[in-house]
């Protein structure tokens, strides 16, 4: 049977249209870093799926009934019971985006010479751990480590390795296990609920806290119901609930899975916990009753929680992430396999084997897709994971050289795929002509935001 999108566009947005020599005056301009690049030249705009979603027509009009008073106001509780409904936590507390949420859960648990455990930190979580004077640590599964296999859930963390560091001198240094679902720096992939019931036990016999990063809880319920025996006959929203039990707190941006632009919550049983967290927001985000947040975004998020969970809704996200993995192997490029749900991973490091790592494949595969096709995405590569000396020269490159390809919620149809693939397809046939990167500026922290380079022959 035909598959058929379960939503229909109610208001668009031009898509600006370049030519190849604008665009390559725009890399020139914005020091060849797509962050720099103004949206306003972008076709098709792959960076992120945070905030980028377009919102529903019943999140519109929930909004219509936003509640805008500083305290108690009726579209907090609104958010409140929506979060309760899946979250089942004592103390919710909104917050204006993902970030905020760590910054003030972190600071409550961490500090100097604290550890924080990981399946993966991704790049603005590390630096929220290590600007406490934090060590952020990832401990991934060994099966994460080959991009090829269709091993279905490659983002668990390794319980083995938690063990072993809660058991040996550092232990008593662990000031949280942080499961990121899915596991964006881990190529997107999905944490098992039986791999989050094993490190829930170890963390609960050490007396560690289990925290979620839970800000895409429900494409990896839904890839949990797709994947591991024994959920098939679960509801997203059930596998959803049924993880959280298992922490004992959460964050989670809703710029993700909550399908708004804006909009985080902070979730804990421990009420000590919890008022260490409220005194934080209050000084730094705002009233526990909006935290940063309009009573109009309360609203689309409410609404939004609800929405996200709709199997017909993530079935056909699913079909589309596999769908741009498929065309783009079909090109010539490889992905992280299996694919995920909100984005694809390209490994640069094979379509531009010309390229060392000095050499940022990655970067180069991200400024080539802009140039040729004006589509904008993010490396996860050298740029992002290696070390560098005071020179800039890269000292450690990343293990992979990856290019995310974010796929923004209910924005982009099949042609636009198509669109993309083909791009892919034209570079993926002449792959020496990408030329490699160096680096002319390089800020010491969250790197790859700020940074400029420009092309080398190689």
């Amino acid at each position: 049977m035909p598959h058929l999108r379960p939503f229909v566009a109610a208001v668009v947005r031009p898509i600006p249209i370049t030519t190849r020599e604008q665009r390559i005056a725009e890399l020139d301009r914005a020091g060849h870093n797509p962050f720099n690049l103004p949206a306003d030249k972008v076709s098709i705009d792959l960076l992120s799926d945070s905030g980028t979603g377009a919102v529903s027509v019943d999140q519109q009009a929930w909004a219509q009934r936003a509640d805008e008073r500083y305290a108690g106001a009726e579209s907090f509780y609104r958010f409140r019971d929506a979060v309760r409904d899946i979250v089942p936590y004592r103390h919710i507390l909104p917050v204006h985006q993902g970030r905020a949420a760590e910054r003030v859960l972190f600071s409550a648990l961490l500090g100097p010479g604290r550890i924080s455990l990981s399946n993966t930190h991704f790049d603005t979580t590390r630096a929220n751990v290590e600007r406490l004077g934090a060590e952020a640590r990832d401990l991934p599964c060994r099966e994460a480590a080959d991009l090829d296999s269709a091993e279905p859930f490659k983002g668990n963390i390794d319980v083995d390795a938690v063990r072993e560091v809660l058991s040996g001198p550092d232990g008593s240094r662990v000031g949280q296990i942080l499961i990121t679902i899915t596991n964006n720096g881990g190529g997107g992939q999905p944490v098992s609920m039986a791999n989050l019931e094993a490190v829930s036990a170890v963390a609960r016999a050490h007396g560690v806290p289990l925290i979620l990063d839970a800000a895409r809880f429900a494409e990896n319920a839904w890839l949990v119901t797709r994947r591991e025996p024994g959920y098939q006959d679960w509801t997203p929203r059930e596998v959803a609930r049924r993880a959280f039990e298992l922490a004992d707190g959460a964050i989670a941006s809703l710029k993700k899975d909550g399908l708004s632009p804006e909009g985080a919550f902070i979730g804990v049983h421990d009420t000590d916990l919890a008022d260490r967290c409220e005194v934080d927001v209050i000084a730094t985000e705002g009233f526990r009753t909006y935290g940063g947040l309009t009573g109009h975004t309360m609203e689309q998020l409410a609404q939004g929680l609800r929405e996200v969970l709709d199997p017909h809704y993530l079935e056909d996200r699913e079909r589309e992430a596999a769908f741009l993995a498929q065309r783009a192997q079909e090109a010539g490029v490889d992905t992280v396999r299996p694919a995920g749900l909100h984005a694809i991973y390209l490994n640069a490091g094979r379509v531009l084997p010309h390229l060392q790592p000095r050499h940022f494949p990655g970067h180069a595969l991200a400024c080539a897709l802009y140039r040729e096709g004006g589509i904008r995405c993010a490396e996860l590569g050298s740029l992002y994971l290696g070390t560098f000396d005071a020179q800039n020269e890269l000292v450690t490159p990343a293990p992979f050289e990856l290019v995310r390809l974010a796929l923004p919620r209910r924005v982009y149809d099949h042609s636009h795929l198509e669109y993309v693939a083909e791009i892919l397809a034209g570079i993926a046939k002449n792959p020496e002509r990408v030329p490699g990167y160096r680096l002319t500026h390089a800020p010491g922290v969250l790197r790859h935001f700020r940074c400029r380079t420009e092309p080398i022959a190689v």
